[in-house]
């Protein structure tokens, strides 16, 4: 039988899991809502959530020091103006380059996506001057669950409001997509956008609403996240991108929900494996869990 060392050590790690779940299936849901009809790998999500972290973050500094608010006024403008920058830069991104690319030559919104990702993290160098920034900590003190002698169980306020926060705007969009006219529009042209415009749905509308609300996912997911870390970098913006690209191609893209579902399940088993197996070789092992169950998947889907 387990200890209860060995157990409280469990206990933590699935704890901490929760809101690494969380966000990605937060980025796995606001994905597969435009992968659904465009069924075409994007690594613009990746990039906004980065620009969106590396924005608020920018945008916080500036608010706190070259405005002088006080600190909760700094954040609340950096989060809301991070947003507006976001969505600006998706609709112009949309607009302008994934739309006209994906009616042309689709295979190019790849290559174009990455160079979107180049662009947006030179803008926000630029602006930032070349300096590393970092958020003050907020909402640090830890809450016990557990306070067993040597290693209390906890999490910060911080872990658990991003964890529920976007839990619940993963489930609210779930039934939103579920009951609502527009969530019935977008799995019309998820299915078949030709008999989708036979029956008066308009598919440019719901493409375009939906790269939207990708983006906004991606945002609110950047902002989250850059809160709870400190701070954000393309690297990891490329990183998560591309995981959720995977978990997204191996399963159900029709279906947001079950996506995010997958997620979860991902981030969560890449968190027990960075508490128990070599964390050097985490990405490395998550990375070739994901190919391989591609390769599986796809030999499936030929019988």
């Amino acid at each position: 039988m387990p200890t209860d060392d060995q157990l409280a050590y469990f206990l933590q790690q699935a704890l901490n899991a929760a809101p690494v779940a969380a966000l990605y299936a937060m980025l796995a849901f606001g994905y597969a809502l435009s992968f659904a009809l465009t069924k075409r790998a994007d690594f613009t999500p990746g990039a906004l959530f980065a620009f969106t972290g590396q924005v608020f973050v920018f945008l916080t500094a500036f608010a706190y020091d070259g405005l002088w608010m006080v600190y909760p006024a700094a954040l609340a403008t950096g989060a809301a103006l991070a947003f507006g920058y976001t969505m600006l830069a998706a609709a112009i991104v949309g607009g302008k380059v994934t739309r006209p690319l994906s009616s042309v030559s689709p295979n190019a919104v790849v290559a174009a996506s990455l160079a979107v990702m180049i662009v947006l993290m030179e803008l926000v160098r630029i602006a930032a001057g070349s300096r590393d920034l970092w958020l003050s900590p907020f909402l640090n003190d830890r809450l016990v669950f557990w306070n067993h002698p040597g290693f209390p169980v906890v999490l910060t306020r911080i872990q658990i409001a991003n964890a529920l926060v976007m839990a619940a705007i993963v489930l609210v969009a779930t039934a939103f997509i579920a009951r609502s006219r527009q969530g019935r529009d977008w799995r019309a042209v998820s299915d078949d956008p030709f008999a989708a415009a036979l029956l008066g749905v308009d598919s440019g509308r719901v493409v375009a609403v939906a790269g939207l609300a990708t983006a906004a996912f991606s945002a609110v997911a950047g902002i989250l996240a850059t809160a709870y870390y400190g701070a954000m970098d393309f690297g990891a913006g490329l990183m998560f991108g591309l995981k959720v690209v995977m978990i997204a191609a191996i399963g159900d893209q029709s279906s947001p929900g079950r996506c995010a579902a997958g997620a979860a399940i991902f981030g969560a088993v890449e968190t027990f494996w960075g508490a128990y197996m070599p964390f050097l070789w985490r990405d490395f092992a998550m990375f070739s869990f994901l190919v391989i169950l591609a390769v599986l998947m796809r030999r499936e889907r030929r019988v």
